[in-house]
């Protein structure tokens, strides 16, 4: 890991280029208050934004720490290997054109390669970056304005995109920003090692991910150990979908899982917690930067409305949080707080009659937050400042105030409207020691997602890692299923006939019931590619619908009798994040139903037999209305005999489906198999 101490946190930063982004860097470094020098760097300027300018590297007053690189990509280039000759901490690239644009430049790679040579062990940032604000420091590589103000910690949100960066700078919810980093095309350092440079800052309290594309895998891994390690915690925004989801076609699994499964199940691997928003994302960093991590997931609700209390209990269904009932203590200390009047639940509707009452009101907050609560969410939406006079809301910050600090608790201000809490209210609640949480969904989700990073899990095991297959091929199912059964799955018997006249034959070597299935056809039973025979007198029949079949050759195989479902288990190649393991409903539904979960793999087989209790078909499993149950244990060997088939085959392997896998209450049974796999390239 290459060190990004002098480049982050320098004492001396020079600026190359004479446009209007080079002179916005400098201007930002002024209004931040930057302490150290700021050296322009033109071959003929005299000044630039005011400052001083030396005509080459050479003429500075010494060696710069960190340098925002503003120029052409030919001249970049040349600049970044003088800047490694004379040892300087560390560059932003500003400039376009290189591997990002190889499909309109032609050269664009080339170029990348020449700019890491370039740039040898020296650290650089980007290209095609706008660089990164250190508002712990007053130290800026940033060529626009920005919305952040200095602090002395807070979170880190890093982003492959500058004009995301620009409008998260922006926000107006008391968020105390430490920093705000791109890495553009990432020719060098990627989002992880990056990650892992603000991780090194102890006054980082927790780290925001805007993801486009994951990279490399063991450098997620690593980062989320450290984050791990150091009790830092990370949040995620995933976006984006890889084309190899888009557009295989062959399988159920490759509709039902794809990337946005894999990444889900990456970043969850990782305890890293994900979101699906832009506010989700600030409001849980809000969260964790004044509260961090919860302990649990337990809510307790205070309003002076009967419609915010409803409100909150219908939103909180859309999130992984729980609203326990009162105890008899808390039931007791309320009815003492609020009379006869008020009907006691959580959440709480606590009525305007006390408003005003500030020792009424940090009684009745106090004793909402005294049970088994891990948070309070004081819901208070307050009038607009600029029409209104909103001092009669004084009393929710000092009841609020008093009873936190009373209970010992977290109690977030949550106002069910983002514009009912203006940033001048929300900076008042945090220096009353509330948490202002702004917008009821994306409050709940904040908590919840804090809730979920509270919760101890052990180190995942290292990734299986994909390979890139040449030449990929598609087995035919009863190649697949004995490649498999070497692995310990349990297949039917069967018998093959590679011809019309053996097909006679092959049905008198195995009893009914039997199945006959056309061999060479996707989807066989849509095709008519599959017979049933239960009985000898049948077989006549049976043979000559066999033989009308489109295909020249067939599968005879054992029928499985009684089976109490029926099951899928795949397992898709996603280069960007491993194998994606798809357990869910099989058999000609299975994209009907789309009752999924996933796991990447090396999965464990309790995380496994967790996983299936997630499906909705789960009461199935365990028998439901007096059915017998399946047999769990056989269910679980035959997913494990799929990952020690993929385990072995990684580096060539596609993907793998068994659909059905028919579960009985003694064996599970996989009766259709596919694999895709091709060559070390």
């Amino acid at each position: 890991m290459r060190d990004l101490s002098r480049l982050l946190r320098p004492t001396s930063i020079a600026v190359v280029g004479g446009g209007a982004w080079c002179a916005n860097v400098i201007d930002q470094c002024r209004r931040m208050g930057f302490a150290g020098p700021v050296w322009p760097v033109h071959p003929t300027r005299e000044a630039i934004a005011g400052a001083k300018a030396y005509p080459s590297f050479d003429a500075l007053p010494g060696v710069p720490d960190a340098v925002f690189v503003g120029v052409n990509r030919e001249a970049t280039i040349d600049i970044i290997a003088r800047l490694r000759h004379l040892g300087a901490g560390g560059a932003v690239c500003f400039a376009a054109g290189f591997l990002e644009a190889e499909a309109e430049l032609g050269d664009g790679a080339a170029m990348q390669a020449r700019l890491l040579e370039a740039a040898g062990e020296m650290p650089i940032i980007g290209p095609n970056c706008y660089g990164f604000i250190n508002y712990l420091d007053g130290a800026l590589l940033w060529p626009d304005q920005h919305g952040g103000q200095r602090c002395d910690s807070g979170v880190a949100i890093l982003t492959q995109s500058s004009n995301i960066a620009i409008n998260l700078s922006m926000q107006r919810r008391a968020l105390p920003l430490a920093y705000l980093m791109t890495a553009g095309n990432q020719a060098q350092l990627g989002l992880a090692d990056l990650g892992l440079a603000l991780l090194a800052d102890p006054r980082v309290t927790a780290l925001g991910l805007h993801i486009e594309g994951v990279g490399d895998l063991r450098a997620f891994e690593a980062l989320a150990n450290q984050a791990q390690e150091q009790g830092t915690p990370i949040v995620a925004l995933k976006s984006g979908r890889s084309e190899q989801a888009r557009t295989a076609t062959q399988s159920h699994t490759a509709s039902l899982a794809g990337s946005g499964a894999g990444a889900a199940v990456l970043l969850a691997r990782l305890g890293i917690a994900q979101v699906t928003s832009l506010p989700q994302l600030l409001e849980t960093l809000k969260l964790l930067h004044f509260a961090g991590p919860l302990p649990g997931k337990a809510l307790v609700s205070i309003s002076c409305s009967g419609g915010e209390a409803s409100l909150m209990a219908d939103t909180a269904l859309d999130h992984d949080i729980t609203l326990p009932p009162l105890t008899d203590k808390q039931a007791s200390a309320l009815r003492a707080a609020l009379g006869p009047r008020v009907a006691l639940a959580n959440p709480l509707d606590y009525h305007t009659f006390i408003w005003g009452n500030v020792s009424a009101m940090t009684a009745t907050f106090a004793a909402a937050l005294d049970g088994p609560v891990d948070i309070g969410a004081l819901i208070a939406d307050f009038p607009r400042p600029d029409r209104c006079d909103p001092a009669a809301w004084d009393c929710i910050f000092e009841a609020g105030m008093q009873a936190q600090r009373q209970a010992g608790k977290p109690l977030a201000l949550i106002a069910t409207l983002p514009e009912c809490l203006p940033e001048i209210f929300a900076e008042r609640a945090i220096a009353g020691g509330l948490i202002p949480l702004i917008g009821l969904d994306d409050g709940l989700a904040a908590i919840a997602r804090a809730a979920w990073l509270g919760q101890p899990r052990p180190a995942p095991a290292p990734l299986v890692l994909p390979g890139t297959p040449a030449r990929v091929q598609t087995l035919s199912e009863a190649e697949a299923k004995t490649a498999l059964a070497a692995h310990g799955l349990r297949i039917p018997r069967s018998r093959r006939a590679p011809s019309a006249a053996a097909l006679a034959t092959a049905l008198t070597e195995l009893p009914p019931p039997l199945v006959i299935k056309a061999e060479g056809l996707a989807h066989k039973s849509d095709a008519g590619g599959v017979v049933f025979v239960r009985r000898v007198e049948d077989l006549p029949a049976a043979e000559a619908r066999a033989r009308a079949m489109p295909c020249d050759s067939w599968l005879i195989e054992e029928m499985i009798e009684a089976p109490v479902a029926e099951l899928l288990i795949g397992v898709l190649r996603d280069p960007a994040h491993g194998f994606v393991l798809t357990l869910g409903a099989g058999g000609i539904l299975t994209e009907i139903l789309r009752d999924t979960v996933s796991l990447l793999l090396p999965a464990t087989e309790t995380e496994i037999d967790t996983a299936l209790d997630r499906l909705r078909l789960a009461p199935l499993l365990r028998g439901y209305r007096g059915q017998p149950a399946i047999d769990r244990t056989a269910l679980l060997r035959a997913v494990l005999a799929v990952q020690d088939y993929v385990s072995t085959h990684a580096e060539t392997l596609e993907e793998v489906e068994i659909n059905p896998l028919l579960c009985t209450a003694a064996d599970a049974v996989a009766v259709d198999a596919l694999i895709t796999r091709g060559e070390r390239e």
